[in-house]
């Protein structure tokens, strides 16, 4: 126990693009102008989901929270991000570092829910149109888009439990923007065995099922619409299918890539690798929450109306 406590970080420091200065005022304007765009597209996606009546439904439902899980994850890690950038702050307490860790996995692993539940949503909408008010009521969607939120929070309790009791012998240099915690893994004097494992399973839970059920989701999906007579039905079937589908195809993209890939067996002076590791991150943490709401409202005229009512709707005097 006494060696542990000696070994016991107070604080690490997150190298982010230190190698590249001239670079660092770059990404720090590019992160800033996405980060804004964040926040005020999911707002407004949001805000339209609340207030509009066409869109209380439960793939809007489900739309909402994604939109309101991508401002979580987003402002949990790109604030300090952006500090780091501009001031050269690097360094982050062992607690904020925890709590960072924990807001980007639970988000994660809620989002790969979220994204199974919306696929199972348009299965339901499309191949059993007439039970659709019954099987996906209100109770059922509010329990479903519950279920997501609480898994993924006790799952990034165990992982982050799991990785921040770990002993750090006087290495405290993340090789990343953020406390990701494949990062954070690499720089334990221990065994962590127990943390593959658990990673192991939790990609099985939260990466694994969800894509099983998007992928035979939209198997009957589309063997639903190819029977359909009406090229109309059909094309309005694949519309309101489509943006769902962009947002999984890049999203798990990125994502499978970061978590599948045996990281405990890279070696220490593959900073090329190291470097692409961390970009694929800025893309999955960045990219993907701004272009959510944009793919969403391009391809769906009922958000595209519903935002128009808002921005055109006159104050009360």
């Amino acid at each position: 126990m006494d060696k542990i406590n000696q070994t016991f970080a107070s604080e690490f420091l997150l190298l982010g693009l230190s190698g590249y200065p001239k670079l660092e005022i770059i990404y720090f304007v590019l992160i800033l102008i996405m980060y804004l765009l964040i926040l005020t597209g999911n707002g407004v996606l949001i805000i339209a989901s609340i207030f509009d009546s066409r869109l209380h439904t439960p793939m809007y439902f489900f739309l909402g929270n994604l939109s309101f899980l991508d401002i979580c994850y987003t402002s949990s890690s790109i604030p300090s991000t952006l500090v780091s950038l501009i001031s050269k702050k690097r360094n982050i307490s062992f607690s904020g570092c925890a709590v960072q860790m924990f807001f980007g996995f639970a988000m994660g692993s809620t989002e790969c829910l979220l994204l199974g539940m919306m696929a199972f949503d348009r299965y339901v909408a499309i191949c059993n149109p007439l039970r659709y008010p019954v099987i996906m009521s209100k109770v059922v969607y509010v329990l479903m888009a519950s279920v997501s939120w609480l898994s993924g929070g006790i799952n990034s309790i165990v992982q982050t439990s799991l990785a921040m009791r770990l002993p750090f012998c006087g290495n405290n240099i993340i090789n990343h923007f953020t406390c990701e915690i494949l990062a954070v893994l690499k720089l334990a004097c221990a065994d962590i065995s127990l943390n593959i494992i658990t990673m192991v399973i939790s990609n099985m839970a939260f990466l694994v099922l969800p894509l099983l059920v998007i992928f035979f989701s939209y198997m009957f999906i589309l063997y639903t619409i190819m029977r359909m007579n009406s090229a109309t039905g059909r094309r309005k079937a694949f519309s309101t299918c489509s943006a769902h589908l962009t947002v999984v195809i890049i999203f798990y993209g990125t994502i499978f890539f970061m978590y599948t890939k045996p990281k405990s067996q890279e070696l220490p002076g593959e900073d090329k690798f190291q470097t692409s590791d961390k970009l694929i991150s800025l893309f999955y943490g960045v990219v993907t929450p701004m272009l959510n709401p944009i793919i969403y409202s391009l391809r769906n005229k009922d958000v595209k109306a519903a935002v128009k009512y808002l921005l055109n709707r006159k104050p009360i005097q």
